[in-house]
């Protein structure tokens, strides 16, 4: 059979290379099938492809097929002045290189080539009729393989493969922008749903959990946070969470520290931070840490800006590296300022229903006080003592320390507290009363301090406890000496650091209130016998104030008698016009153990029994055995006891213990002596 004509060969081979063409939709098969076909013709050994980025403005190798043993890697990346296919892109001119060993030009791709064995190649231009599209590349393992037959015929193999080039690059181009718009799509339905989210959930952790499901889909993640910042004490806490591989190693609540974490650079910058690996091993923070320790590759960070002020932060993490593309933070961005938004309505919503929770609670405590029977106006009295005492109020009142009220039941404790509160900068806020004596002790912690929901069996709900109420107000403490001693640490806490957390809770609440405490107890004798912190008694006996009992200001009696009598005689539309004089004066005889409200007690049920315009006064229920003398001598033996311990503390000057003291010349023990005062009701005057 004859020999068939080189060109009949080539013109087969453009043929078999056209078949090819249309039966290899993908550039490496193609490449493939002509390295296995073009030998035939002219010597090929290796094919290869480089196409232009112009994004990077770099040739990189597409695609490199070999019909001999090599170590091909593909996907190398030159700049244009590096390689030769650089230079035929650029001139659009083919380029041969008969020996590679006498070519001084690209020493790094030449190298490369010829560590595969090529010794002369061939480059030819790939142009469509809209682009320059690449270079089409033949090698071959002989020295001086090509000549100008061989380009003539190398170039009409390339013009086939520019249109199939161009095709693959049309289809890919195609279909990367339907997935960009379907892409696109599924971005703004995910901002659609968090927008739809934000108006039916008020409530963030649940729009968060909504939103983060969506999220994965949209951009992969394995790891979301949404971080609030606290500003005051310069931390983030972990508001919510969705971490699948968690398995309790973070906590929603979780408070750490806004520094040295990309979320803390997010907001200190308030621009997106995206880390690698590399970048995170630099930070120290212990939830980046674990995440190492997860296998977490990638970080993106975004501030939550709320009117240009960082409300927190939206963390994503995945085990890719460079996960996050700038199209994702981009619309991450996106993302970010719907849940700022988010952010900002769900904290203005706390806020508004915090603060309407306690406008209700106020109205309360205010209705309560408007049916109180004392108020300040009704401190009534001239005796001195009294007035002594009024004046130290009015000096005291307007700072914000601390008084520690000190009296026998039944004085008018309150009285003086809230005559405090309303002297004060502090009057136009709640003046908050709580008796420490009339809540059982398991709960006087909650009803101080407050409870979260779930904090114990019984606790449905949260409560505001009566320091968060009194916040920027005054909270009077009455009987402080019943407070148990495991509280008392708490009650110091408030004192000195104005802060304190609610049962259940570990966010710290930050109060302003002005403390007025009241006791009828001896709180140094309660110190000596550990039954009273030192440290907390000497926090609240700043300023102490002691109210006199009723029978150390007689002179006021015939007032009070008058004060009540006209108020109860209104109340039960009476007209009591006059006292009788032998009545008033049997008031005055008596010592009045209950003091002031034993006094206005006894006067309601005196009105209650007159029937005319005289008051009338069952004497016959004040009990002689506590009468004293008109001349003021005691004519009981618990009488002159209690007047001798007086006489001997005011020579004393006060002085209990010691040689010179009071228990000394009465030769009594120093405890004894304490606790006969106590039973007498003697307290130290201010």
């Amino acid at each position: 059979m004859p020999e068939a004509h080189p060109l009949i060969e080539q013109y087969q081979a453009l043929l078999e290379v056209s078949e090819a063409i249309a039966r290899h939709p993908d550039l490496p098969a193609l490449l493939k099938d002509l390295a296995r076909r073009l030998p035939r013709i002219i010597p090929v050994n290796f094919v290869g492809l480089s196409l232009y980025d112009p994004e990077r403005q770099v040739m990189r190798l597409h695609s490199l097929e070999a019909n001999v043993p090599a170590d091909i890697i593909g996907g190398h990346e030159d700049e244009l002045d590096a390689t030769p296919a650089g230079l035929v892109w650029e001139t659009q001119q083919p380029l041969l290189i008969r020996n590679l060993s006498d070519e001084r030009r690209w020493p790094q791709v030449i190298a490369r080539m010829q560590e595969d064995g090529v010794r002369s190649c061939c480059l030819l231009p790939l142009t469509s009729s809209a682009r320059k599209l690449g270079v089409l590349e033949f090698a071959s393992l002989q020295a001086d393989a090509y000549g100008k037959t061989d380009l003539d015929f190398l170039q009409q193999v390339g013009r086939q493969v520019a249109v199939a080039v161009d095709n693959v690059l049309n289809r890919e181009a195609a279909s990367a922008s339907q997935q960009d718009v379907e892409r696109q799509r599924d971005r703004f339905g995910l901002l659609l749903r968090m927008t739809n989210a934000m108006v039916s959930k008020l409530e963030l952790r649940e729009l968060f959990s909504a939103v983060s499901l969506s999220l994965r889909e949209v951009v992969p993640q394995e790891y979301a946070s949404l971080l609030l910042y606290d500003s005051e004490q310069n931390r983030f806490r972990l508001h919510a969470l969705d971490f699948p591989d968690n398995k309790g190693l973070l906590a929603e609540g979780l408070t750490t520290d806004a520094t040295d974490s990309p979320a803390a650079v997010a907001l200190r910058t308030k621009r997106p931070v995206v880390a690698g690996e590399e970048e995170l091993a630099a930070f120290e923070h212990e939830v980046i840490r674990l995440l190492l320790q997860k296998g977490f590759k990638s970080l993106c960070s975004l501030p939550l800006l709320s009117k240009d002020r960082a409300l927190g932060c939206l963390s994503l993490g995945s085990r890719r590296a460079k996960a996050f593309s700038p199209s994702d933070v981009e619309f991450l961005s996106q993302v970010a300022g719907q849940i700022a938004l988010a952010v900002a309505n769900s904290l203005a919503y706390q806020e508004i229903t915090q603060l309407k929770d306690r406008l209700a609670k106020e109205k309360l405590y205010l209705e309560e006080e408007i049916q109180t029977a004392y108020n300040f106006e009704e401190i009534v009295g001239e005796s001195k003592p009294l007035k002594r005492l009024l004046k130290q109020v009015q000096t005291v009142a307007p700072t914000d320390s601390t008084v520690l009220i000190l009296g026998e039941t039944g004085s008018g404790k309150e009285l003086i507290a809230r005559a405090l509160h309303n002297l004060s900068d502090r009057k136009d806020r709640t003046f908050v009363k709580l008796n420490c004596a009339a809540i059982p002790t398991g709960l006087l912690e909650s009803e101080l301090f407050g409870h979260e929901k779930g904090a114990f069996t019984g606790a449905i709900s949260t409560k505001i406890g009566r320091f968060e109420l009194a916040d920027r107000g005054t909270i009077f403490l009455d009987e402080v000496g019943e407070i148990p001693l495991e509280l008392q640490v708490k009650l110091l806490r408030v004192l000195q650091e104005q802060e304190f957390e609610r049962l259940g809770s570990t966010r710290t609440v930050r109060v302003d209130v002005r403390v007025v405490a009241a006791t009828n107890r001896d709180l140094s004798q309660m110190v000596e016998e550990q039954k009273f912190r030192s440290d907390l008694y000497y926090r609240l006996n700043v300023f102490p104030l002691t109210v006199p009992p009723l029978r150390e200001r007689v002179e006021d009696i015939p007032v009070l008698v008058r004060h009540f009598v006209q108020k109860f005689g209104m109340r039960m539309k009476k007209r009591i016009e006059t006292i009788p004089a032998e009545s008033m004066k049997a008031l005055q005889r008596y010592s009045w153990p209950g003091n002031v409200r034993e006094l206005e007690n006894f006067i309601e049920r005196s009105v209650i029994l007159t029937a005319g315009a005289d008051l009338f006064v069952p004497l016959s229920e004040l009990k002689p055995h506590q009468a004293v003398s008109g001349n003021g001598v005691p004519t009981t033996l618990e009488e002159a006891e209690r007047e001798h311990i007086l006489k001997t503390l005011r020579e004393t000057n006060w002085t209990i213990g010691g040689a010179a003291g009071a228990a000394a010349r009465l030769g009594l023990k120093r405890t004894t002596l304490q606790s006969r005062m106590q039973k007498l009701g003697i307290t130290r005057p201010r």
